[in-house]
Formats: structure tokens, sequence, C-alpha cells
């Protein structure tokens, strides 16, 4: 047995999750929208298109999500486009920005969570003057000021804003209050008292001045900060206001903006595939390429039986890895299984099953 070090990372090798900014808002209903079952309003019934029939498919897509669509709208899509059983993404997106989503499919969901705990970075765009109640351009202004700032006043505060901080989520938020998320109670015209959480911020910068209004920052960030908070509290100690006016999402985990593909060329894929010109596969990258930041261990095809089957195996001899904790096992070059290391034993935690259609063994997007 040989230990090697994951290098699947197509992109930054940096690895927010429940989202920096992934607003919640995404998932926002019309309370006031009603059905009407009443016949004699209903349209008459569509001839249906045939259903295509579902298959396995296992690998991640890096959506360009484009301003407007919803992140559970994009994953329906995605998942029709590719005729998948299995969909998920990896993270929440809000209607208002654009930028990377990464979907998951097939066995690829099995590691959603890898992505969803590494680093997120955002660009975004800050306009002074007015707070929200949303923190962002959906909401109802609240507070307002004739001030502007000043670069050099902005980034005076910046530091402030790096490294561990407290923060105080959104009132919007997914935070849960005693069951409810907030931005549930929020819309009811409750006002809720969330307290500050610890969140980690590992670079804030200010990238431009656009005018006297509007700012352009850079954030990379941690699990469970929210961009929104950012802007809401350096407008307030600037005390000229501020919410966020534009947001693209740049990094998620290993997937960066060189991995990203326009819904355009995906469905143009979708049509060269069709006509047999070309594969989606070309779209997919590994189910691999997740687990960046953990390492592969090379196993022999009698022990990838046992771990196939569920069964531990015995570590031992000159080599025998030196280490503990999470791996992924792979057997001759494959993706096998996620496994602890522990007691000299590897022991499995989640097996794969790949088979039916997976990422080209090198994807060109230049074909895409």
């Amino acid at each position: 047995m040989t230990v090697t070090t994951a290098n699947h990372a197509v992109g930054s090798p940096n690895g927010d999750s429940v989202a920096a900014e992934e607003n919640i808002f995404s998932e926002r209903r019309d309370d006031a929208r009603r059905v009407n079952n009443d016949p004699r309003h209903q349209q008459p019934k569509q001839n249906k298109q045939p259903r295509r029939d579902k298959r396995d498919v296992h690998g991640w897509v890096v959506l360009d999500k484009p301003i407007g669509m919803t992140s559970t709208h994009a994953v329906a899509v995605i998942k029709r486009l590719f005729s998948a059983k299995r969909a998920g993404h990896a993270g929440t997106l809000d209607p208002l920005a654009s930028g990377g989503l990464p979907i998951a499919m097939g066995e690829a969901t099995k590691t959603v969570p890898f992505v969803m705990d590494g680093r997120k970075r955002y660009r975004f765009t800050v306009t002074w003057g007015e707070e929200r109640d949303t923190d962002d351009t959906e909401g109802r202004i609240v507070r307002t000021s004739d001030l502007r700032p000043t670069p050099e006043s902005i980034k005076a505060l910046l530091p402030q804003f790096t490294g561990l901080i407290e923060q105080v989520p959104p009132q919007y938020s997914a935070v849960k209050v005693q069951g409810e998320r907030a931005y549930d109670l929020a819309r009811d015209g409750e006002t809720v008292d969330l307290k500050a959480r610890p969140v980690e911020i590992h670079q804030l910068t200010l990238v431009e001045q656009i005018d006297k209004n509007r700012s352009m920052f850079e954030a990379e960030c941690g699990k469970g900060t929210y961009v929104r908070a950012i802007a809401r509290d350096i407008g307030r100690l600037l005390g000229c206001f501020g919410h966020i006016s534009a947001l693209r999402r740049t990094l998620v985990g290993p997937f960066d903006e060189n991995d990203m593909i326009p819904l355009e060329q995906l469905e143009a894929l979708c049509d060269r595939a069709a006509s047999g010109e070309g594969s989606l596969a070309d779209a997919l990258l590994p189910v691999e390429t997740a687990l960046d930041d953990i390492p592969a261990l090379a196993v022999t095809r009698a022990d990838a039986a046992r771990l196939h089957r569920g069964q531990a195996v015995l570590l031992r001899g000159r080599d025998a890895p030196n280490c503990s904790g999470t791996v992924y096992v792979t057997v001759a070059g494959r993706l096998l299984a996620l496994a602890e290391i522990g007691n000299g034993e590897l022991i499995p935690k989640r097996v794969f099953n790949l088979t039916g259609l997976t990422a080209s063994p090198a994807r060109n997007n230049e074909s895409i």
C-alpha cells in the first residue's frame, strides 16, 4: 500500500459552506399567491413531452449561475439536461447573485460536505447611504445618511473585519430561532434578537471606489460568514450605512472561476451530445475533485474488494500509512471509498459506485 496526496484541485488551492452570502431569499415565496382550483379557470392540458429515462451520472458541474435564478431551479435544470437520477448543490446562492454554484450529481453528492466546509470568495459592491432590512437591494430602506466614505476611511476599518470576528447574522438569514428560520420570522414582521457568533474572514480588500456612492470589495471567508452583514456593519461604523447591490461568488472550496460553465454553454453541449457531436461527460469534473484537501490512499484489488463489502482492512508492513483520520481510497486510479484510519485499520465510511456517466479523463473547456 502506498499513500499519495490528493492533487485534484482544478482551481485555487484554498479550500463557507453554508454561505457567506448564500442568501436564503433564493427560496423566497410570494405569500399572496393562491392556487385557483376552479375548473372554469384552468388551462387545457397540453400534450406532455415524453419523459427521458433517468440515468446514473456521477460528478460535479460548477454552474456560472445567472442573476435571477434560484439555486433550486438551477439544480433542476442541470438534472434535466443530464437526465440525472440524483443532484444537489453545495450551498445556496442568492438569485440576485451570480457565479459559482457547484452541483453534485450521483455519487458526488456524498462529497458535498467537503465543499461546503471549504472557503468561499466573493466580489461584491456596497451602495452607501441606505441600510435595508435585508441588507441587499431586495429589502425595505430602514436608515439613510447623506455621508459618503472615502477610500482611506474604508481601508482603515478593514482590519476590524479580518481574522476571527464576532458577527450578528442578518435578520433575513437561515439561522434558526426556537426552531424557526430567522427569514420566516422576519417576513412575518417580527424583529429577532440574533446573537453574534464567531466567523473567520481570511481576507477583505477594497478593490475599487467606483464612485462616491459605491465601493467594490473582495472577501474570502469561512463557513457561516454573511457578506451582507459585513456591508451592514462597515456602513454603521462609518456612519453612512450601506447594503449590497451586486454580488458574485468566485470560489467555492476547490472550485474557482476557471471551473465555471455558463448555462448557455451547457445547453449547447447538450444539443451537440444529442446529435452525437460531443459528450456531456466533457462538462463534468470528477467526484474526487471535492476531496482535494484530504490524503488519497491507493490499495490493492484484494483490499478494495473487502472495503467494497464494508469490511475493514488491516494496515501492516512497511508500506502501511503513518497517519490517521479521513482518507479517500483508490484502486487502480479509480475512486473507491471514503475511509478512516485508526488503530491500524482502514475502515470504510462511504463506498462509491461509479457505474454510469462520469467525467472525461481531462475536461477540455474549449470544447464546451
